[in-house]
């Protein structure tokens, strides 16, 4: 696996796919920076090489060239965060950008405008890439939430570049991080699968069944597996054309020597909504026109027992509706939890949107592992598919 550390950029222009599609506020401010950041070290290795950066992105979903969907309107964010003057160019191909790139000096930033405001880019053009692609010298991919997807500027760019292509430090680490979990895990594994749908995790359970010791289910699809094994859920969510698939992925489960936990008590509530009037209810006897919105007391006990234990822990999903207070206690006890076992040094790896989400929302962020950027690309990894956008750099 190539990384940064095998090249010297001395004097060499880096072209670098990022992922600097951030949300911006009315007035085209950025309110979540994160991906900026998370892309800094690999820049400023570049630039402390003596190598000069050209960054490229999308942002949005643009219909043709769109002023909300420039990335002029984070050039000044940027330039904070990576703590030198970034210069923009005002398209991405063609005569600006060949200009704005052949002008760059050693310890130099352009940014290039929105990829997106080309169709070349998402129909994955090959003479739009070779155009990207001579503008530098090295090719760097450190975009993991677009590496599933082959675009000119994550996959199709690099057959231009054979010898001279790495991953960033960010995509590394997210390789590093998942294989952790599904390659070289210390055991005891736990995989803890929460959020709505039984659907959206079966491959992922289908892949990480071989690979882990424990799996705690939550949230929403926690009432499918119950309902399937004949318990009452009330006015719960569940998929009822999922039930048989619950039964066979506990049935594979059980033939694998995996322990599966299903919540034992809930939270209910009367209504789907944070000043509804709430109960701890047994999981499989849920009073008609209630519904289970948080994991209960003593499944958190147990869960805690499981987590403590572990080695390796990989969260994606929370337990409940923790977008609301009322029932977000047991989604922040689960945050503890993994806290606590890895400040034991458990290793533990958080992903997906809304586990992401919850870990910023709840202040855990430096408490975990690792964190992932990606939430589409991480699932499609667990999943045990090979990205397009890696594949390209190690072919």
């Amino acid at each position: 696996m190539k990384t940064l550390n095998d090249f010297d950029f001395k004097n060499k222009k880096a072209i670098i796919r990022v992922d600097f599609n951030v949300p911006l506020d009315e007035n085209f401010n950025v309110t979540d920076v994160t991906r900026i950041e998370a892309a800094k070290p690999t820049i400023t290795k570049i630039l402390a090489d003596g190598g000069s950066v050209i960054l490229m992105s999308h942002l949005g979903r643009p219909k043709g060239a769109e002023d909300k969907y420039s990335l002029k309107h984070i050039l000044k964010t940027a330039s904070e965060i990576l703590g030198v003057n970034v210069k923009f160019a005002s398209n991405c191909v063609g005569e600006v950008a060949q200009q704005a790139a052949a002008e760059l000096q050693a310890g130099e930033v352009l940014l290039l405008e929105n990829l997106r405001f080309h169709a070349e880019e998402e129909a994955g053009d090959v003479a739009f890439a070779k155009e990207l692609a001579s503008l530098g010298d090295i090719y760097v991919n450190d975009a993991f939430g677009t590496a599933h997807r082959a675009h000119a500027s994550t996959t199709i760019i690099a057959q231009f570049f054979p010898e001279h292509k790495c991953f960033g430090t960010l995509l590394a680490k997210e390789i590093d991080s998942i294989n952790k979990v599904l390659k070289d895990s210390e055991k005891p594994v736990t995989a803890i699968l929460g959020g709505s749908k039984v659907s959206s995790k079966i491959t992922v359970i289908e892949n990480i069944l071989d690979k882990v010791d424990h799996m705690i289910i939550g949230g929403g699809m926690t009432f499918t597996f119950v309902k399937a094994q004949g318990g009452k859920i009330g006015n719960s969510i569940c998929e009822d054309d999922k039930q048989e698939l619950a039964l066979e992925i506990l049935r594979l489960a059980k033939e694998k020597g995996v322990q599966v936990h299903i919540p034992v008590d809930v939270v209910a509530g009367d209504d789907f909504s944070n000043n509804a009037n709430t109960q701890v209810v047994d999981v499989t006897n849920i009073p008609d026109g209630w519904e289970g919105m948080d994991a209960g007391p003593k499944s958190l006990a147990a869960f805690e027992k499981v987590i403590m234990d572990s080695k390796t822990i990989l969260w994606n999903g929370p337990l409940g509706v923790f977008e609301m207070e009322t029932f977000a206690k047991g989604t922040i006890a689960l945050g503890n939890y993994i806290a606590a076992a890895t400040a034991n040094g458990t290793f533990s790896l958080v992903g997906g949107g809304d586990s992401v989400a919850a870990v910023k929302q709840f202040g855990f962020e430096d408490k975990m592992s690792y964190v992932s950027t990606g939430g589409g690309a991480m699932l499609e990894m667990l999943e045990g598919k090979t990205l397009p956008g890696i594949a390209a750099i190690l072919d």
